[in-house]
């Protein structure tokens, strides 16, 4: 078992209004799968991933991840966590504008200290993973935007993570770039690695081996495909 979530709830404080973001939400997933999060704005799948890559913290519940109760953990160690167990791909790629693809990749290498001719190793090992080995010295306005993704999910593998998470990673892509960038998961899965995706779109999902839907802040179908 890789993430076990126990009664999970999330309330945000908006003025004198709490707003529930998750109620009561309790979910496993385990080594390997490849899983979509789907529901309408508000349903509280954006809060679940954060939840799930530690980016946000739960109201009340539990969070296992990797045998880690990370409910019970200081700002330092989630961001460890954020670090060695998690690889996140985003719609808008989130790369350094002024820093060559290499340079993006080995990111997460630079922040746990790994020695510098590993890191350029490693990273141009992550490129040529997702078929950019030779745009590695190419910075972002010099790639299409499939590239560019191509260089986040190579920045997200780079730590060799329990999860990649994706947020909507063709949102900002046409369809035929979309569905090349979907092929890359369909293999990474094949590899062993675990992903979850959060998508709205029906055609992306139906990519992943389990669909999960939300709709006010609970899992209201868990279907595998």
């Amino acid at each position: 078992m890789l993430i076990q979530i126990n009664d999970v709830t999330k309330i945000y404080q908006l003025g004198d209004i709490n707003v529930r973001a998750l109620d009561r939400v309790n979910l496993i997933i385990h080594k390997n799968e490849y899983v979509a999060i789907m529901g309408p704005s508000g349903s509280g799948k954006s809060t679940l991933m954060n939840i799930v890559g530690c980016l946000d913290v739960l109201t009340d519940g539990q969070y296992v991840l990797n045998d880690n109760d990370v409910s019970k953990l200081t700002d330092d160690q989630l961001a460890e966590i954020r670090n060695k167990e998690i690889g996140f791909a985003f719609q808008t790629f989130n790369l350094l504008p002024r820093a060559n693809s290499l340079h993006n990749v080995e990111l997460p290498l630079i922040y746990n200290g790994t020695p510098r001719n590993q890191r350029k190793e490693l990273a141009l090992k992550a490129l040529e993973r997702v078929g950019l080995g030779d745009r590695a010295l190419h910075k972002p306005n010099e790639l299409s935007g499939g590239q560019r993704q191509r260089v986040a999910i190579a920045r997200a593998l780079i730590n060799n993570p329990s999860i990649i998470l994706a947020d909507e990673p063709t949102g900002n892509l046409d369809s035929k770039t979309g569905e090349e960038i979907m092929q890359i998961f369909n293999e990474l899965n094949e590899a062993g690695n675990t992903i979850i995706l959060v998508t709205h779109e029906e055609h992306i999902a139906k990519h992943s081996k389990r669909v999960i839907k939300l709709l006010d802040g609970k899992i209201i179908e868990d279907e595998r495909n």
